[in-house]
């Protein structure tokens, strides 16, 4: 933590407005804002850059991405671990949810091992080390279609600081992957499948889905209240997957992937998170529905990086001019996800939270990092 630390002459970017002024932090936490474009002796002059609350990560692939930078090839854990803390560190993200697989598939070509007890131990250690730059929590997925999601599930305690549990079902011809073309170009190029071993593994996932797939969502509902973390669901696609979703209690939904589902999170009080690469690129990778259309219909409450760090903060500024409106589009990757996931201590630029913020100028509509600090303390 910095002792005192002070950016002045700044665009704060309140909950509800933009004001020239400037926020202090002092022992880690925020303790003035004030209006005006005054520079203190020894304050930051910020020369009327934008300074925002930490960006708040719940769902992303890219620690998974550092530990396998290639299919079967595992890097080491630890060098994974920081350089992933560092990459987000880069890109304003100063909270963020690691999501880790849970369940396993041994019986097939794209077999996938047990692997988030043990990573999640040493991501463990390593915050309690303080080799971190910005707070990490774990993000459990519960792969459904799966053998092996109840026994992994219980390897987990609340000591463990478990702060989300999201329901995945991969099963083939429904949710993400209704397009049984985009499914086997997915698996089947990923894993280097032919023909017949597709075959083989989508009629696997079939059956395990069939056989334990209600057990393991019950089961995993049923776990995730006693890690005492927030439900979210993944790929909704219908209304009666938004039906299911809040009758299991959960939180927020995860890429719902059509108009209808979206719509049905609204009326029944599910906060919708839609992916950042998706508002880039102006369209799913996976064909499924716009996270712009959503935003148009005001179906969009959470932006998350998924497999793209950077493109978290781009997409803030992206659906702030589609929206005429920064502080809604920057609640979107602050205070909004922090409220999903339980976190009251961070997303706002309000006295006694945690000083965590991010100085960011304005070139040709891409917004340029000059800053981040974790409870004040510079970062990058």
């Amino acid at each position: 933590m910095s002792a005192s630390l002070c950016l002045a002459n700044a665009e704060l970017v309140l909950p509800d407005a933009v004001v020239r002024g400037r926020v202090t932090i002092q022992g880690g936490t925020i303790a003035d804002i004030a209006e005006g474009g005054e520079v203190p002796a020894g304050a930051v002059d910020c020369q009327g850059d934008y300074v925002i609350p930490g960006l708040v990560e719940l769902h992303t692939d890219n620690l998974e991405r550092h530990i396998e930078p290639r299919p079967e090839v595992d890097w080491p854990h630890l060098p994974a671990l920081i350089a992933h803390d560092a990459e987000l560190a880069s890109t304003g993200i100063t909270t963020v949810f690691d999501a880790l697989r849970v369940g396993s598939l041994h019986k097939s070509k794209a077999r996938y091992e047990a692997y988030a007890r043990g990573l999640a131990d040493e991501l463990l250690a390593a915050r309690a080390a303080e080799l971190f730059k910005i707070s990490h929590f774990l993000h459990l997925r519960a792969e459904v279609c799966s053998e092996t999601l109840l026994d992994e599930l219980a390897e987990f305690s609340p000591e463990d600081r478990v702060g989300i549990v999201s329901l995945m079902d991969h099963t083939p011809g429904q949710r993400q992957f209704r397009d049984l073309t985009a499914f086997k170009t997915y698996v089947a190029k990923k894993r280097g499948m032919t023909e017949a071993e597709f075959a083989e593994h989508h009629a696997r996932l079939l059956e395990l889905q069939k056989r334990v797939g209600e057990e393991h969502e019950v089961g995993a509902v049923r776990e995730a209240k006693r890690l005492n973390a927030a439900l979210a669901s993944h790929d909704d696609t219908t209304a009666e997957h938004v039906a299911t979703s809040y009758t299991n209690g959960v939180s927020f939904a995860e890429f719902p992937t059509t108009l209808e589902a979206a719509q049905a999170c609204r009326d029944t009080g599910i906060r919708i998170m839609m992916g950042a690469p998706n508002i880039v690129r102006g369209g799913s990778h996976s064909g499924n529905v716009s996270a712009v259309e959503l935003a148009e219909h005001g179906l969009l409450d959470i932006i998350s990086s998924d497999y793209v760090p950077s493109a978290l903060l781009l997409s803030a500024f992206q659906l702030s001019r589609l929206w005429d409106d920064l502080p809604r589009a920057i609640a979107c990757v602050t205070e909004c996800p922090a409220k999903a996931a339980g976190l009251l201590d961070r997303g706002t630029l309000t006295p006694g939270l945690r000083g965590d913020v991010v100085r960011i100028a304005a070139s040709n509509e891409t917004p340029i990092i000059k800053g981040v600090w974790s409870r004040g303390a510079r970062i990058s």
